[in-house]
This record gives C-alpha cells, structure tokens and sequence, in this order.
C-alpha cells in the first residue's frame, strides 16, 4: 500500500467507520497501534509499525496523532463517530476561515455552518488551508469567520492536535463573505 491509500484506509477506521475492521476506539478516540496493525492484516492491509510512524509524521495534514508511549494512535479531528477528543477551550485569533464549495454558499449565509456528518466544525487559521478544503467539494468558496468576536459571545473554540479550529457551529452573523472566491 503507498502513503495515500494508508493514510485514506486510517481515515475510515480511525474517524469513521472502526467496526470495519473490528477496531474499537476509546471514548477519547484512542486505539491500540498493535490492536490496529493486527485487525488491518487481517482485512488483507498488512502494515509496519514503522511504516505506519512513518505516514503519521510525514501526513501533511497532521491527521492522526500517536500517544507519546507510541502505543496508542487516534484521528486528530474529523471524526463522524461519537468520541470526546479532550481538547480544552482554546482562545482563537480574531479571524479564522472555512473553505466550502459555491453550490453551498446561499444555505450557509441562511443557516450559518453546521458540522454535517462530523461533530464540530472545521475552521483554518489562514486562508491557503481554507481554499484547499474547499476545492474537495467542487468550485472553493472562503469565507472568514468572526471567531474573536464568537468567542467573546460565549462560544466555545477547540484546537485539535494538527492545528485545525473546531466550534460547535458558527451561526451566520459570525460569517464575513470574501469579495471573491479563490
């Protein structure tokens, strides 16, 4: 398997669909890496554990986070599954940024953004990583996002391990929409 098709194959076990191999997550997310290596060769995914340390530390996304004992590993955020992942609340900067296709735009400016299929939403703290996001899900549309001024409204901001914002949801008052799409 090449670095992308692990990294997609830990994308499903670790945020999404666990029971796909038999993998159990913990209330905060966390696996056993020896439990994930054996139950993937299982399904036919035969994995080092050097290997896997290896795409963890070179996913340039940060998407997952091992234990610092290296015995137990976790998606960083993104998880469609129930799990707590601990973060404390986190002061965010003023402005923070999401990336979305145009075809979402009208809804989002009426119902502001909600976390879909994942718990939270997903917010970036510059606009590239924004504009990347939003070029997955067809034409990008960034729209920056009072944080500063949530926050001081009382919701709460989370910083997951790789670095990427998560809130609740961000009403559409909080929404600045760009003068232009990238």
């Amino acid at each position: 398997m090449n670095d992308k098709t692990i990294s997609k194959f830990l994308s499903l076990v670790l945020r999404h669909q666990p029971e796909t191999i038999g993998l159990t997550l913990d209330a905060h997310g966390w696996t056993s890496v020896d439990d994930l290596l054996k139950r993937m060769a299982a399904h036919g995914k035969f994995l080092t554990r050097e290997k896997l340390e290896r795409v963890v530390a070179e996913n340039d996304k940060k998407r997952y986070t091992l234990s610092e004992d290296g015995l137990r590993i976790r998606a960083a955020q993104g998880h469609s599954v129930k799990v707590d992942l601990a973060l404390l609340p986190a002061l965010p900067p003023d402005i923070l940024y999401h990336g979305t296709a145009t075809r979402f735009v009208e809804s989002i400016m009426t119902e502001g953004l909600k976390p879909q299929s994942r718990q939270q939403v997903h917010l970036s703290l510059d606009y590239a990583t924004a504009s990347k996001v939003g070029q997955r899900h067809g034409k990008p549309y960034i729209f920056r996002v009072e944080a500063g001024r949530m926050q001081a409204d009382g919701h709460l901001f989370f910083r997951a391990d790789n670095g990427v914002w998560l809130t609740d949801a961000v009403p559409p008052q909080y929404l600045i929409a760009p003068d232009s799409a990238a």
